[in-house]
């Protein structure tokens, strides 16, 4: 049981500790407290990008522009697409920076998100194939539109499951260039299995689950949380993301 005193500005903790709020411990259990009531109360579904519903934390989203302006990737490769909030806002990072193309998997593009992309101010920057990610044809697909030389940077928030996952990072992971990431959404799923709208093998079929499988077997990635490159917190740490343990650093 975790206590919060507002008169007091403490936190207290299981084990009785009593936690300044200004102390990184104190952070770190009220973020986790904030992220498993967010899931609860669905609090990413709240956010749009130049029109767009974009269902990802702001922290998420956030930490991933300033690795995409780092790495500078010719193209951005996401699967999984919903309303496309997320390719539009890869889009305008990439035309900000003047170079890069995204390109969006998903095996069911809505007609209405399909219309409002292909009239969107960035269009000309997007492609959509619609299939399933781990279909061989698809990956085929997804390399011959890929040029020789050219950087990618993978992110995959498509189907959450472990198998699913685990075929996405099989399938496409080789694209990624040496210092550029695959970004696996949504580990969060492990650490929210019995809150509402989780499966009841999600402890243990998640994300991060298909990252240590991969990682055993492929050993040209490390997980890497991306540094931050302005830091005058006060040990603010790496608590506020559903990307838990899916920062993935080509290093070979």
């Amino acid at each position: 049981m975790i206590g919060i005193d507002m008169d007091a500005r403490e936190v207290v903790a299981a084990d009785g500790r009593r936690l300044p709020f200004g102390s990184p411990e104190a952070f770190a259990l009220i973020s986790e407290i904030w992220i498993q009531a967010g899931w609860d109360i669905k609090y990413p579904y709240a956010f749009t990008w130049m029109g767009r519903p974009v269902i990802q934390l702001p922290d998420d989203l956030l930490r991933v522009q300033e690795l995409i302006y780092r790495v500078k990737p010719d193209v951005v490769l996401e699967t999984g697409i919903a309303h496309g909030g997320s390719l539009v806002y890869y889009a305008s990072l990439l035309k900000a920076m003047g170079h890069g193309r995204v390109i969006g998997i998903d095996i069911d593009i809505r007609p209405h998100n399909r219309a409002a992309l292909e009239t969107h101010e960035l269009w000309p920057l997007l492609e959509l194939i619609e299939a399933s990610s781990t279909d061989p044809e698809t990956i085929a697909r997804v390399r011959t539109s890929i040029r020789p030389g050219e950087r990618v940077f993978l992110i995959l928030d498509s189907n959450h499951l472990r198998d699913h996952v685990l075929a996405e990072l099989r399938g496409y992971a080789d694209l990624v260039a040496v210092g550029s990431y695959v970004v696996v959404a949504d580990g969060i799923m492990r650490d929210v299995a019995g809150a509402p709208r989780t499966g009841p093998d999600w402890r243990e079929n998640n994300p991060v689950a298909a990252v240590d499988a991969f990682l055993r077997e492929d050993p040209r990635f490390e997980r890497r949380i991306p540094p931050r490159t302005f830091d005058e917190s006060l040990g603010v740490g790496a608590n506020l993301t559903y990307f838990r343990d899916g920062w993935l650093c080509r290093v070979r």
